[in-house]
């Protein structure tokens, strides 16, 4: 059975031009619209790939108010649509106006149909991956999960989650270092769950959550009597995780004389209760995090050095969640679905733009914040799908928009590439096949990008 061509819609007033332009893409399924209404129920009814677009439109075929009409029309309906927009007033000031308003690609009138057929294929090309990797992140959610649970497309967590695998058994101490809400704790729970630890308990404690005044009894715990308000013997978090494993999360905000305690445990595997003259023999794995630079905070003094290389036998560095291609997508729809069968069954899914809103924030507050937004959404939401005014990202602008056509393209290119090595789970020929290009281009790109595969 034949494949279907790609929908191809060109809004263009000249139906001279229009012919021409349909006789060049024979490849394409092409729809042509003279003006605004047209082309938007074009949009809706054929749902194109890419878009062509005459800036220079009726009732302003001399400006371009009218086209940027219709590309800011198609960005609120069609978001993922790629437009390629053509002014010959002011090139340069239209194309930039355009790619800020959401276009994929300019090119100059009059036409030159070869250079522009370029430009279309690789839009098309280009929507083809977003639109695989988005039914291999949907697969992803609901078939499959790395290291007890987690769930990921991205090659950088891909790579975070073999490390850990690789390691579980080996009883090393491990050191995850990223931002906060970066799911830190859920990977310390599935190297516990992959280890041979996975019988035993998995404890987790905040070191910064609690009092330094207290954290020491956590910790190590106290016999009966050996404070005020010590009424009964207990165990602390170490003594708890005996034969399994003991989360240390933020390490970086243990106090100084506790630290050399707990070097001592990590060296002698013994522990002394407060209050205790005994020394207990303990079998606990310790897996540390922070969000802290403690490289910087042993060069002040505030960390010991010892301590560190106990814990860090092997370090783990956790990406935030704008760097992982693919993941925001993916753990919304996770989250949307947990949270609609919990609160609010009558939600179904997301709204284009909200669609676009969770791939274009930058996420500050890593996964917790997505989780967060998406809860709150799926309790707010008035209908079945949520929108990007649901998760409040209705008016929120990237930090870093680009300031021309060269850091926009560059931006794109490189989404193109993280999503083709997402689709590929980070094999470089299968990669270099989807994008079109060489392996040792794809190199090249990856260095000049400074990604990895």
């Amino acid at each position: 059975m034949a494949q279907d061509k790609p929908r191809l819609l060109i809004v263009e007033d000249d139906p001279g031009l229009q012919a021409q332009l349909r006789w060049a893409y024979e490849d394409f399924e092409v729809v042509c619209a003279a003006d605004r209404e047209t082309a938007l129920t074009a949009l809706r009814a054929e749902e194109p790939a890419v878009v062509t677009l005459d800036l220079g439109l009726p009732p302003d075929p001399d400006g371009v108010s009218e086209g940027f009409a219709v590309l800011d029309a198609i960005m609120a309906l069609k978001p993922d649509t790629k437009v390629i927009v053509a002014s010959g007033h002011g090139a340069r000031e239209s194309a930039l106006e355009a790619i800020a308003r959401g276009a994929y690609d300019f090119y100059q009138k009059p036409v030159d149909i070869e250079a522009l057929g370029l430009i279309v294929r690789r839009a098309c090309n280009l929507r083809q991956i977003e639109q695989e990797n988005r039914r291999l992140v949907l697969r992803a959610a609901e078939d499959r999960t790395v290291l007890g649970g987690l769930v990921t497309a991205a090659p950088e967590m891909m790579k975070v989650a073999r490390t850990m695998e690789r390691v579980a058994n080996t009883g090393v101490s491990v050191m995850l270092l990223g931002a906060s809400g970066t799911g830190k704790e859920l990977l310390a729970r599935g190297l516990h769950e992959a280890s041979d630890r996975a019988g035993g308990r998995f404890v987790a404690i905040n070191c910064a959550a609690i009092p330094e005044t207290l954290l020491e009894a956590e910790l190590f715990g106290h016999e009966k009597g050996a404070f005020t308000g010590a009424v009964k013997t207990t165990e602390g978090k170490i003594e708890q995780a005996h034969g399994g494993t003991l989360f240390l999360d933020e390490v970086g905000d243990i106090p100084l004389p506790l630290q050399v305690k707990l070097l001592r445990f990590l060296q002698e595997r013994q522990i002394e209760r407060i209050g205790g003259r005994k020394a207990i023999d303990v079998d606990t794995r310790i897996v540390g995090a922070t969000h802290q630079d403690l490289e910087a905070m042993i060069a002040e003094g505030r960390f010991r050095e010892d301590l560190f290389y106990r814990l860090a036998e092997i370090v783990v560095k956790i990406p935030p969640l704008s760097e992982r291609a693919g993941d925001a997508a993916l753990l919304a729809r996770v989250f949307l679905k947990r949270f609609a069968a919990e609160m609010n069954p009558n939600v179904g899914g997301f709204a284009p733009d909200a669609r676009a809103a969770i791939d274009g924030w930058n996420w500050p507050g890593n996964v917790r914040e997505l989780e967060n937004r998406v809860k709150r959404a799926v309790i707010m939401a008035d209908g079945k799908l949520i929108t990007a005014a649901d998760l409040d990202l209705d008016g929120l602008e990237e930090d870093d928009f680009p300031l021309n056509l060269k850091s926009a393209r560059e931006r794109s290119d490189r989404k193109m590439i993280r999503h083709a090595l997402a689709r590929s789970e980070g094999n470089i020929s299968h990669t270099a096949k989807l994008l079109g290009i060489s392996r040792p281009t794809l190199y090249d790109l990856l260095k000049q990008y400074d990604l990895q595969a």
